[in-house]
């Protein structure tokens, strides 16, 4: 409301007035007092002006001030059921209001518009639609009082309780809101001081009549904040148990806030709507909003999403967002002076609506995001387009884009590129980890680095790009141009001839590039002589050189140029678990192995860990017969009570016969299609990156699966849980 012109000037009206009176003390508390202190201040107004009064507040209406406020209302009423704003002198006149003594309060406007451009039509609305429905709602609190009519449900009970839970009702099924504030207003009246400020309306029958029961009214609203599902509805609902002064649920969650028990604990829904709703009303703006902060179910997340309208940066990653989770955040994104300016939806499995959704957000001109990470959110090659449009517009603020692990293609960085050569285009950073790039991808860059391009730092991690795409980077390099000055190329099947097109790059004075990381190729002692020479040359402005964990095996395409070969850890297996095929293969068996006692030794349920630590980025595969759980988990002395997809803080893949099930917490979470089945299936595991893949192999190519986000604590070891009859065998992977 603050930022609505009109209830700045009603506030300014009503704070000078009670200031200048002495009446400071006494300042309103709620909206609906605001605005019932600003209709007496009118009435004033007019006495002075057509009466010759000098009284700065009536201290009793006239019978033509009831009257006329009565008739306002129905008129104000009439107008709001059907939706209009703007209605004609007839519908005025129909209301029995003499249009020349409307004008006197200012709450009527003459308004004219040109039809057909041949003449003009009077109409007329009230100042602003707050103030139409402020007056509709004094229309139906009073009908209900003097008349004993629900204008609300004409077949409903007459009683006031009964009128506000028709009004309850009604307003939670209109879908654009337009019955918020005329709830609001209406609760607001049936309290004081509203109730004796304008107590000059009531009738002598009603005046007699007992108070409205406030607590039926307020246990109907908490109930309905329970029920719920709009994020608006549900914070409106806030709004009118503050308007009945009612701030019983809302005091319960400052305590939690001021006591520190907030984060982690369990709160029913309605609690954190409590939450949002302090949040939204304490006028402060948040520096950050992190959703994994609180453990909330995907629905209650819905009623704190409405805080990212004050915050500047928001952390949605991993919260598996809905479709009206993404309508929420792109209605933040399109409010008018948004502070939000960094939003990370990583890890979240968008589908195709959810994604139109959040890029209707983006191109809005109100949009002032400057940062957004939309890694692994299944973002397809075709929304790129659309993207573009929101990268290249002239309103755009967007300087960092991080669309890693989405399946771009060579077709979707075409059209990126598009965007960003646009003269608006502001992209600083851009990380396009392992997002199916080859060296078509590396020709579209190059028309990128030559134009007058804001982009400093390119992320092209995982892609395998080969020396051919890197041959057209180093001349994109080259290009007096280009700014770059960092450029991720880890893991892009590079070998001693992309180096050597490196180097030359490397050797133009025009080069702003600082920092090159090179490992997960294969360089060879010679690429990395020539790349170290350039990095101690004082012409060249490289300062960091990554060529670190590189070799031959490197130079394989996707995740198999990341294999680590297992072999198990003899000291950790099970007794009834049979070792065979040079240790390669292991079986559930119903007789027991004389191991050695060890104190590595599973004892509890048959299980086998390996002996190398995953460290940085691995991948391996196995083969599985029966049922296994496959997974990993930390070396820990508690681990031996552990069990792989039961109490292990990993989800683990349960293979049974070729059928693949996601594993955890002793649950099965997810079953994954026939499409999918397969005995040989792989696991990958970046360390860095804090995630934890799972894929099925048929005919040499990878299905994907699942994705484990987390914060890894240590290294990581592989690990085998075997039902009955089961097998698995580590793969040869050369």
């Amino acid at each position: 409301m603050c930022h609505m012109p009109i209830f700045c000037w009603i506030s300014a009206t009503v704070l000078e007035n009670m200031m200048s009176n002495g009446n400071s003390d006494q300042i309103p508390r709620t909206l609906t007092e605001m605005f019932t202190r600003f209709l007496l201040i009118q009435i004033s107004i007019k006495h002075k002006k057509f009466n010759g009064a000098d009284v700065d507040n009536p201290e009793k209406l006239s019978e033509f001030d009831k009257t006329l406020i009565l008739k306002l209302g129905e008129l104000a009423f009439q107008q709001l059921e059907k939706g209009n704003l703007i209605f004609q002198e007839e519908d005025l006149i129909k209301s029995g209001l003499d249009v020349g003594k409307v004008t006197e309060y200012s709450v009527c406007t003459e308004m004219f518009r040109e039809e057909l451009g041949l003449y003009r039509e009077k109409v007329y609305s009230f100042v602003h639609v707050s103030y139409q429905e402020y007056l509709a709602a004094i229309y139906a609190h009073f009908a209900c009082v003097n008349d004993g009519k629900n204008v609300l449900d004409i077949n409903g009970s007459t009683d006031l309780s009964d009128v506000h839970q028709s009004a309850l009702n009604k307003a939670l099924k209109s879908e654009n809101g337009h019955l918020d504030l005329f709830l609001r207003f209406l609760f607001g009246l049936s309290v004081d001081p509203n109730r004796t400020l304008l107590q000059d309306l009531l009738t002598k029958d009603s005046s007699s009549k007992p108070c409205v029961d406030k607590n039926m009214t307020v246990h109907f609203i908490q109930e309905k904040i329970k029920q719920e599902q709009s994020p608006e509805r549900i914070i409106n609902l806030f709004h009118c148990l503050n308007e009945l002064n009612d701030n019983t649920l809302v005091k319960e969650i400052q305590t939690a806030m001021k006591s520190g028990t907030l984060l982690g604990s369990e709160l029913e829904p309605e609690q954190w709507s409590a939450l949002a709703y302090v949040l939204l009303k304490s006028g402060e703006q948040l520096d950050e909003f992190d959703m994994k902060k609180f453990h909330t179910s995907t629905a209650n997340q819905l009623r704190l999403l409405p805080v990212l309208r004050i915050c500047k940066r928001a952390r949605l990653d991993c919260c598996d967002l809905s479709v009206e989770s993404c309508r929420i955040v792109a209605s933040a994104l399109q409010s008018v002076n948004s502070p939000l300016r960094e939003l990370d939806l990583s890890n979240n499995k968008l589908d195709k609506s959810a994604v139109n959704i959040l890029l209707t957000g983006l191109t809005d001109p109100h949009c002032q995001l400057e940062i957004i990470s939309l890694a692994g959110c299944n973002f397809p090659s075709a929304f790129c387009s659309n993207l573009v449009s929101a990268i290249q517009s002239a309103n755009s603020h967007l300087g960092r884009l991080d669309l890693s692990y989405n399946k771009i293609s060579d077709t979707g960085m075409n059209k990126l590129c598009d965007g960003l050569i646009s003269p608006y285009c502001r992209l600083q950073k851009l990380k396009l980890k392992r997002c199916g790039l080859t060296k078509k991808s590396c020709v579209y860059l190059v028309t990128v680095m030559k134009s007058n391009s804001h982009l400093r730092e390119l992320e092209l991690k995982s892609n395998d790009l080969q020396d051919s795409g890197v041959k057209h980077l180093s001349i994109g390099l080259q290009d007096p141009q280009c700014k770059l000055e960092i450029l991720g190329l880890s893991g892009c099947m590079i070998t001693e001839v992309g180096c050597r097109s490196l180097a030359s790059a490397l050797t133009s004075n025009t080069g702003h590039l600082r920092e090159l990381d090179l490992s997960y190729n294969h360089p060879g002692d010679l690429g990395v002589k020539l790349l170290y020479a350039k990095k101690d040359d004082p012409s060249c402005k490289l300062e960091t050189l990554h060529v670190e964990k590189g070799g031959e095996f490197r130079m394989k395409p996707g995740l198999r140029k990341y294999v680590c070969q297992l072999t198990v850890d003899l000291n950790t297996v099970h007794p009834r678990l049979k070792l065979s095929n040079g240790n390669q293969k292991i079986t559930e068996t119903i007789v027991e192995q004389k191991y050695p006692d060890h104190l590595d030794r599973f004892k509890l349920y048959p299980q086998a860990m390996c002996r190398e630590a995953l460290t940085d980025r691995c991948y391996f595969e196995v083969e599985c017969d029966g049922g296994v759980g496959v997974g990993v988990a930390y070396k820990t002395p508690d681990r031996k009570v552990n069990i792989m997809g039961v109490n292990n803080p990993f989800p683990a893949l349960l293979c049974q016969d070729g059928k693949l099930k996601l594993w955890q917490d002793n649950d099965i979470t997810c079953e994954f299609p026939v499409s999918a089945r397969s005995r040989r299936v792989g696991v990958y595991v970046d360390l860095e990156h804090g995630s934890l893949s799972y894929y099925s192999i048929r005919n040499d190519s990878l299905t994907h699966l699942h994705t484990h986000h987390t914060t890894f604590k240590d290294c990581l070891y592989t690990g085998f849980t075997f039902l009955p009859d089961s097998s698995v065998t580590l793969c040869e992977m050369a």
